[in-house]
C-alpha cells in the first residue's frame, strides 16, 4: 500500500528545496548492494541515472519501540474500566481496537525513520520525496517495503584548465557616463506646467477608462494618474496615443489587457489628458555636484560616475564569463535531470503564471496568443528552462562537493544583507521572512554554488574578442558581489515641482 512519509523522512530534500549538504554520501557502485551488518537490511537497485529503488527489510524485534509508543498513545486515548488513564495493559488495548489497527499505526510511524536509516546506510544521494510501497508484513516476523526516489546523478568533472571561453572586451564608453549624468540630472530636475501638446519626456496627469465588447472594465479605470510619457510603464499603446494631445483633450486607442478578469482581451481605452508638465534639468556644474552628491566640484562627480560605470562593466563581464563557463560545462557533461524535480519546478512556474491571472487558464492562453505565442510553446519553454536550472544546480553542487567548498557565517550574512537591500528591507526583516519561508538553506546553497563556480572560473582560460587575456582573479571576489546601481545620491531625492 502506498504510504506518505511524515516530515521525519524529509531531511534529504524536497522537489523544490534541495541542497548540496543533504547528500554527501556516495551512491554505491553496485546496482544491488547489501548491508547485512545492520538490523535494518537494505539493497539498492539503480533504475536510471537519476532514480533508484531501495528495498528494506525490518525485523519485527526492531519495531518494539514503535509498538511501545503506539500502545502508550492508545492508553491515553482509550479509557478502560479499572485502569487510570495511560495505565491500561497493551493486551487489553489491542483487544479493544484490534491487532490490525495497532499494526497499521506502528508501520506508518516506523516507515520514515527506517527509510532514512536505509538511505544513510546505503549512502544514497536522494532528492525529493520517495514513493514508498509496503511489500510484505508478517506479524511477529518482518516488515519489508520499497522506496523509489530520485537521486543525484554521478558527474565526472573535467580538468577545468582545458576550458577556454571568449567574452566581450571591457569598454568604458563616454556615452555610458553621459547616460548616468543625464539620469542624475533628471532626478534633480523640476517640473513646470506647459500650455502645449504632449511630447515624449513630458509628465502628464491623466484619467483612464476601458471597455471590452462595450462593458466597462473597472480595474482599468483610474483618475489623476501621473505618467512619464515614453516610459511605457502603464499600458501598451498609451504613449503613442497621447503624444500630440493637449490638456483637456481625450483620445481612444486599443490595447490588450494583461491582468484581471479580461486579461488577454482587446480593450478600447479612453485617455483624457488633465495636465502637462515638462522637466527642466539643472546645469551640470559645481553647484549641481554639491546638490546631487558628496562632492564639491563637477569634475569630482564626473570621475566618480566613470568609476561606477567601470565597476558595472566589470560586473557585467564577470557575469558573461560565468554564463559562458556554465554553458560550456553543461554542453560537455550532458547531465541528466531527475524528472520529479523538473516536474516540480515546472508546476511551480506554471502555477505562478496562472495565479497572476486569477487562476484563469483561458486568460493565459489569450495573453500568450496576443504575444504571438501559445500554451504549447509556453509549456515547452518552461520545461526547457526548468531542466537547465536543475542541471545547473546539480553541476554546481557536484563542483562544491569536489572542491570541498565551505561557506562562512560572514559570507552568509553578506549575502543576506545584499538581498535585503535589493528588496528594500532591513536585514532583520528579510531574514525573518526567509526563515518563515524555510528558505535559509536555499540562500546558503546559492552562496555555496557561487563560490564553487568562482573556483572553476579561476582555472579557466578567458580571452576577449580582441584576443586580450582577461584577469578573472580581478573580477571575482566575494560570493555576494553583484552589480551596483550607478547612483550618486540617495534615491529618496527627486524632482521638485514649481
Amino acid at each position: 500500500m502506498p504510504v506518505t512519509p511524515t516530515n521525519e523522512s524529509r531531511g534529504h530534500g524536497s522537489p523544490c528545496s534541495w541542497r548540496a549538504e543533504d547528500s554527501k554520501p556516495e551512491l554505491p557502485a553496485s546496482k544491488n548492494h547489501h548491508k547485512g551488518a545492520c538490523p535494518v537490511k537494505s539493497t539498492v537497485e539503480q533504475l536510471s541515472p537519476t532514480r533508484v529503488r531501495i528495498n528494506v527489510e525490518v525485523p519485527f524485534e526492531e519495531l518494539k519501540p514503535d509498538f511501545d509508543r503506539a500502545y502508550k498513545a492508545l492508553a491515553q486515548q482509550i479509557r478502560l474500566p479499572g485502569f487510570r488513564p495511560g495505565k491500561a495493559p497493551a493486551k487489553l488495548l489491542e483487544a479493544r481496537v484490534g491487532r490490525g489497527a495497532v499494526l497499521e499505526q506502528v508501520v506508518n510511524d516506523a516507515l520514515p525513520s527506517r527509510y532514512s536509516e536505509a538511505v544513510t546506510n546505503e549512502k544514497v544521494k536522494v532528492i525529493g520525496q520517495p514513493e514508498i510501497e509496503i511489500t510484505k508484513i508478517e506479524d511477529g516476523t518482518e516488515l519489508t517495503f520499497t522506496a523509489e526516489v530520485d537521486v543525484r546523478p554521478e558527474i565526472e568533472l573535467p580538468d577545468y584548465s582545458t576550458i577556454s571561453v571568449v567574452v566581450d572586451p571591457l569598454e568604458i564608453k563616454d556615452e555610458a557616463v553621459d547616460e548616468q549624468l543625464q539620469s542624475l540630472r533628471q532626478r534633480f530636475g523640476t517640473l513646470t506646467g506647459v500650455d502645449r501638446p504632449v511630447q515624449s519626456g513630458d509628465f502628464v496627469s491623466i484619467d483612464l477608462s476601458a471597455t471590452v465588447d462595450g462593458e466597462n472594465v473597472e480595474e482599468a479605470t483610474a483618475s489623476g494618474l501621473s505618467h512619464e510619457v515614453g516610459s511605457g510603464q502603464l499600458i501598451e499603446g498609451l504613449d503613442d496615443a497621447i503624444i500630440g494631445v493637449s490638456a483637456g483633450e481625450s483620445k481612444e486607442f486599443t490595447s490588450t489587457l494583461v491582468a484581471g478578469e479580461y486579461a488577454g482581451k482587446e480593450a478600447v481605452v479612453t485617455v483624457k489628458v488633465v495636465s502637462v508638465k515638462e522637466r527642466e534639468l539643472p546645469e551640470a556644474d559645481d553647484e549641481f555636484a554639491q546638490l546631487a552628491s558628496e562632492f564639491d566640484t563637477f569634475d569630482e562627480l564626473l570621475a566618480d560616475l566613470k568609476t561606477r560605470v567601470e565597476r558595472v562593466a566589470k560586473v557585467e563581464q564577470a557575469g558573461q564569463i560565468r554564463d559562458k563557463v556554465l554553458e560550456t560545462l553543461l554542453e560537455t557533461l550532458k547531465i541528466p535531470a531527475p524528472e520529479a524535480v523538473v516536474k516540480a519546478e515546472v508546476d511551480s512556474q506554471v502555477h505562478e503564471a496562472i495565479h497572476g491571472l486569477d487562476h484563469n487558464e483561458e486568460a493565459l492562453a489569450e495573453l500568450l496568443e496576443s504575444q504571438g505565442s501559445s500554451r504549447e510553446e509556453f509549456d515547452k519553454d518552461v520545461k526547457e528552462g526548468a531542466e537547465k536550472s536543475v542541471r545547473t544546480q546539480l553541476l554546481l553542487d557536484a563542483i562544491a562537493e569536489a572542491e570541498n567548498t565551505q561557506v562562512g557565517q560572514d559570507e552568509l550574512t553578506e549575502r543576506i544583507i545584499f538581498q535585503a537591500q535589493r528588496y528594500g528591507m532591513p536585514p532583520e526583516q528579510f531574514i525573518q521572512q526567509v526563515q518563515q519561508a524555510n528558505q535559509l538553506g536555499a540562500v546558503f546553497a546559492d552562496v555555496k554554488r557561487g563560490k564553487a563556480l568562482a573556483s572553476v572560473v579561476e582555472r579557466v582560460t578567458v580571452t576577449d574578442t580582441n584576443g586580450a587575456s582577461v584577469d578573472t582573479a580581478e573580477l571575482f571576489g566575494s560570493p555576494a558581489d553583484a552589480p551596483d546601481e550607478v547612483e550618486a545620491a540617495d534615491s529618496s531625492e527627486g524632482e521638485q515641482e514649481k
